[in-house]
């Protein structure tokens, strides 16, 4: 499985929406590092200060520059894992 670097997906288990972003991962064989807004209130704060949405998914991305893009819909989420690691 590859990990990729800078890549976190922001999320709680039991959203559809999550699963989908998951499932896509999984297909991809990446082993995305996971933040459950749910389960850890130190990511929720995170994500809101960063985005001011409480919404999931999200995937933070950050460049090896340090730029930190936020990226919120799991189609746009699954479009972009896609883009970047299908072979």
């Amino acid at each position: 499985m590859k990990k990729p670097q800078g890549i976190s997906l922001y999320y709680y288990d039991s959203c559809p929406y999550c699963r989908m972003v998951l499932r896509a991962a999984e297909e991809l064989d990446l082993e995305l590092e996971l933040r459950d807004v749910l389960r850890n209130d130190a990511y929720l704060r995170e994500l809101v200060e960063a985005t001011g949405r409480r919404t999931v998914p999200c995937l933070r991305i950050e460049s090896e520059s340090g730029d930190v893009r936020w990226m919120h819909e799991s189609l746009d989420i699954v479009a972009y894992l896609n883009e970047r690691f299908a072979s």
